[in-house]
């Protein structure tokens, strides 16, 4: 049976970020953690031992796969600031070309720091894809 590695844990948050060796990635950590704490609503939780996440969601695909993910989230990697939002979303395009300097995955935003980017699009990003999550996840959305 396929094990879950990111899973909410009782890890301390500002334990983790306290341990970014960068202190431009740590200052950008914390200005993040304000940003997602404000516009979720949500306490942070560490999800893995890497990513900070905000509120829950349960999601079953088709195929049986079944699990907990945040309803968002970021981690400052060393390379680059990850922000997880939700796969799928349909403003997210049309957000991100008004949201300032980034690359793209399948469910990152990958960003260097804070100030490449505009914050209230961020914050409409986060606001979105939580929407989203609730809405195809109705029961969920702690």
């Amino acid at each position: 049976m396929y094990e879950l590695k990111t899973k909410e844990t009782e890890n301390s948050v500002i334990e983790f970020i306290e341990k970014v060796d960068s202190l431009k990635k740590r200052e950008d950590a914390y200005k993040l953690l304000d940003i997602f704490t404000e516009t979720t609503g949500y306490p942070a939780k560490m999800w893995g031992p890497s990513i900070i996440g905000f509120g829950s969601y349960h999601y079953k695909y088709e195929s049986g796969h079944e699990g907990d993910a945040p309803l968002v989230g970021f981690s400052p990697r060393k390379a680059k600031i990850s922000l997880y939002f939700a796969p799928g979303e349909t403003k997210r395009e049309e957000l991100l070309e008004e949201f300032g300097k980034h690359t793209t995955g399948k469910a990152c935003v990958y960003i260097n720091k804070v100030a490449d980017i505009d914050v209230d699009v961020l914050r409409a990003l986060i606001k979105e894809s939580v929407t989203f999550l609730k809405e195809m996840y109705p029961e969920q959305g702690k």
